[in-house]
């Protein structure tokens, strides 16, 4: 239902955020991971997963779109709501639970609170395969250069409307950005082109 959501942020805390958007305050709940992220930040964009229940319905938001998808893969599997997901997303950051998945690490997922032996089996059985085609970026992007960056967006659009992979694309565009962040839209796309 919510893409995501772009505004000011009018509360932050290590487990919830307040966006104002157009002056309605959205409460989501975030991982940790996304807190340490966003901690410096007074606006931006954030990626969000609503959750309805029989008593309840629950905004979750995540800093990049990456965290929301393991976020996703994560509840997939039985017995680990988005409570126990937001859990492991704070306990271990996205790129170390990818690791841990892949390499069949049962006893560093079961670590986090609220996950058992069982449970910890059940998702690496489940996840493995899903993760091993899974292009997770080992670095941490720079948030300060790629900030929303509307010539980054714009171009990115350009890139995936000529037919270019996404993440391949995002992954240039923000290598470009690195040495250039202030790049136009045009030279951003020419020299994207050049490099794919």
């Amino acid at each position: 239902m919510f893409e995501y959501l772009n505004g000011k942020f009018a509360l932050l805390t290590p487990s919830y955020l307040v966006v104002d958007c157009s002056g309605i305050g959205y409460k989501a709940e975030i991982s940790l991971s996304t807190y340490s992220l966003l901690k410096d930040k007074q606006e931006g964009k954030v990626f969000t997963h609503f959750v309805v229940r029989e008593d309840a319905q629950i905004l979750y938001a995540f800093a990049d779109e990456k965290e929301r998808e393991l976020f996703r893969l994560l509840i997939s599997v039985s017995g680990i709501g988005p409570n126990t997901a937001r859990m492991m997303l704070s306990s271990l950051n996205a790129d170390e639970l990818v690791a841990a998945i892949r390499s069949e690490d049962i006893k560093s997922i079961n670590s986090i609170k609220g996950i058992g032996a069982k449970t910890a089996q059940r998702v690496v059985i489940d996840l493995k395969d899903k993760l091993s085609k899974w292009d997770y970026s080992s670095e941490i992007p720079n948030i300060d250069l790629v900030k929303d960056n509307k010539n980054k967006e714009e171009a990115l659009l350009a890139l995936q409307t000529l037919g270019f992979n996404k993440v391949i694309a995002e992954k240039t565009l923000d290598k470009i950005l690195k040495q250039d962040s202030q790049m136009k839209v045009e030279v951003l796309i020419k020299e994207a082109l050049k490099r794919l």
